[in-house]
Order: structure tokens, then sequence, then C-alpha cells
């Protein structure tokens, strides 16, 4: 199972983009969307039809904000639309399909933007895992994706000193995700690479991408179960329809 994970900061400005035509091209059987900012009749299903892939989508209650999705060419055996968490769910953040044996989910967590939501990312993060903790039990084959707006260690950003205190990078930020690897899980993207340089977003300021002076805030986390199956683990920083660029995962 081919997997991708892709942050597309608006999925009808990706479709203007070429963003079919890199699907067509890195063809995964998978692809988890985060921050699609559409509502489920405003993405273009025909098109992704066209290419086999069936769309399910968590939409945020506020139009054009958030929202994740994920696109499918094996059907699932069932999509779980959010968490159950009431604040979380209003946002549209959580997605989840199973599939014969492995389930993969789908998490735009949010970015601290300023005091007020940086105490909201907080307690979604407190939250979050509690929950993944009681669905790793029930779902051992477990892949958590998406984009989750922190860099984990030094080498997942070009600045460390001068972004020491910047959201994103604070260091109760990394120490949870420090806390959710131990908790039963692999940086699949690490697994395999260990190299600095390697990112995932860069600000649209001061040509940040053509320098990559990048942030790598977008994972593919698989459980400790799925170990032995994994076979590849890579950043596509190729694909430009956005801010992010996708990551990728294959499952053996």
């Amino acid at each position: 199972m081919k997997i991708i994970s892709y942050n597309v900061n608006g999925i009808r400005a990706a479709f203007k983009k070429g963003f079919t035509d890199w699907l067509a091209t890195a063809n995964p059987d998978v692809l988890c969307l985060q921050e699609t900012k559409a509502q489920a009749e405003q993405i273009d299903h025909a098109a992704l039809e066209e290419l086999g892939y069936k769309g399910h989508y968590h939409s945020a209650q506020k139009k054009g904000y958030s929202g994740v999705g994920i696109l499918s060419k094996i059907a699932p055996k069932h999509i779980e639309v959010g968490c159950g968490i009431d604040y979380i769910d209003a946002e549209g953040r959580i997605i989840r399909a199973d599939f014969e044996d492995v389930s993969v989910l789908c998490v735009y967590i949010p970015s601290g933007t300023n005091p007020l939501r940086q105490s909201f990312k907080m307690q979604f993060l407190d939250d979050f895992q509690n929950y993944i903790s009681g669905l790793l039990k029930e779902f051992p084959n477990l892949v958590v994706c998406g984009d989750f707006n922190i860099c984990h260690e030094a080498i997942d950003i070009h600045n460390p000193v001068s972004n020491k205190n910047s959201s994103g990078f604070l260091p109760e930020e990394r120490e949870w995700v420090t806390g959710f690897l131990n908790s039963g899980f692999i940086d699949s993207f690490r697994y395999f690479n260990k190299d600095p340089h390697h990112y995932s977003w860069w600000s649209y300021r001061a040509n940040s991408r053509n320098n990559n002076k990048g942030w790598r805030i977008d994972y593919l986390m698989a459980s400790q179960q799925l170990e032995s199956r994994l076979q590849r683990g890579a950043i596509l920083p190729e694909a430009k329809h956005s801010d992010h660029c996708p990551i990728l995962l294959e499952v053996g």
C-alpha cells in the first residue's frame, strides 16, 4: 500500500495548479489531504473518480477553513468521520479509513497563530494523544498522518536557534511529539532517512522554498506493530501545489 499525505492549502486552488496531473503520476493507493478549505460539494469528484479515487471528507463548519479528506483506490471497510470530541470535530480535523489490515487516520493539527490558538493547540494535542492511545488498542496496525504543525528535532527546521520560541518548535510541542512516538509510533521518514535539510513546508516569504529554508511539520506515523512492513518513506518536494509538499510511506 502506497500512502501519501498532503496539506494542499485549498484543494480547489490545487486543482488549478495541476493537482490531478500530479496525482495520476504519483498514483498512491491512499491519499490523505489536509486543509482542503472546501465543503464536499465544492470538490471536483468526477476528475478524481476518473483517476480511480473515491473521496471521503470531513469539512469544517466554517466554510473555506481547515478540512481533511481521504481519497482511496481501495474500498475501505469503514470510514470514521471525526473523533467524537465536539470542539475538534467542528473544525474538520480528523478522518479515518479502515482497510483490510491497516487503518489510516488523517489529522490536521491546529497552528498556534496567537496565544489563544496556541492554548487551543495544546489542549488539542492532549486530547488527541488520549484518543489515539485508545484507538491503537482497537486498531494496532495504524498509520496516523497529516500536518502536525510541529518540528520534532533541530534537524527538522532550517533555523532552530532563532525559532526556539516560535509556535511549531516550542519545547512543550516537541516533547509532545516525543511522547507520541513513545506511545507506540515510528516517524516513518526518519526511520529511513537521518539526513538534514529535508522539509515539508516553506514560508511564502523571502524565497524560502527555492532556498530550502523550511520546516518538516508533516508526518506519516506508523504504529510499531507495522515496523516489519515498512518499505519506504520519502518527502516529495517536486510537487508544488501548496506551501507544503506531499510525504510518502509504502507499507507491505
